[in-house]
């Protein structure tokens, strides 16, 4: 049963929600506002913004400053409040297609500023609420509806992604860690500066039924088995590595942080903050 305090930041008019029963989608956003009631942080001063999807109707559901926008586009709305409110909380939760798919462009950048959000991206590795469409994470011999007889393309590894374009926080977890879910986020939400924490979910609906995990005990349990700890992964060989989900901080990292640039060339031309 959530706490009293955790349970102060939902929206309870516009229960039940929309997720399927035994969506991992719940268990991420019971992670997040933990780990916003543990960082000390207000409702008055956090932001919670989406995009489009199944991942992207949480904001609907917690009672925060929360903005619902246009699909890949969400971390641009994000980006126009921090630069102006930058002392306000940003939690930007995106689903794999959304993040990866038409938001491909805004998540790199966003790695590159290293601007103060903390990026949530829900991987389910389907495109869950517009028909179970391959997504850029779906696995390599995976089936989706736009992949009948397995997907041949090969899927990003979003953390290595957000490594490479320069967040400065990057980690993954799977929603049978619901309590590294929570660490991850607090972590990333400590962090000044972009922090990606990827948590592999499931869409029992969409991408379970068409590949033998049918069942939310069924997806728990494969993530339970395929999940390495980063600490033993680094010993393995690639072979041993295949098909299995390395979890894990993967980036921990000082720089500068995107605002704080931002103001300082507003106060070094003399002009205001627009």
């Amino acid at each position: 049963m959530p706490r009293p305090e955790v349970l102060d930041w939902l929206r309870n008019k516009f229960f039940p929600h929309m997720w399927c029963p035994g969506c991992g989608h719940g268990i991420i956003m019971h992670a997040i506002l933990r780990a916003l009631v543990a960082s000390g942080k207000t409702k008055e001063e956090t932001v919670i913004a989406s995009g489009i999807g199944c991942s992207s109707r949480m904001p609907g559901y917690i009672d925060a400053c929360t903005m619902h926008t246009t699909h890949g586009r969400s971390l641009g709305f994000a980006t126009g409040i921090k630069l102006a409110r930058p002392e306000l909380t940003i939690v930007d939760v995106m689903g794999d297609g959304d993040c990866t798919a038409i938001g491909g462009n805004h998540f790199i950048h966003a790695c590159r500023r290293n601007i103060g959000i903390t990026a949530v991206v829900m991987n389910n590795n389907i495109y869950g609420m517009t028909g179970g469409q391959a997504s850029p994470t779906t696995p390599l011999g995976a089936k989706a509806t736009t992949a009948p007889f397995g997907v041949i393309d090969p899927p990003f590894d979003v953390c290595k992604l957000a490594q490479g374009a320069g967040a400065t926080y990057v980690a993954r977890a799977t929603i049978a860690q619901p309590l590294l879910c929570e660490q991850y986020i607090k972590n990333g939400i400590a962090n000044k500066g972009f922090s990606v924490v990827e948590i592999i979910s499931s869409c029992h609906t969409q991408f379970g039924r068409r590949n033998n995990r049918r069942t939310p005990l069924d997806n728990l349990n494969y993530l339970k088995g395929a999940s390495v700890p980063l600490v033993k992964a680094e010993g393995m060989a690639p072979e041993e590595l295949e098909g299995k989900i390395v979890t894990g901080e993967f980036v921990k990292r000082e720089g500068t942080e995107y605002t704080d640039l931002y103001l300082e060339l507003i106060a070094r031309v003399g002009g205001d903050r627009v």
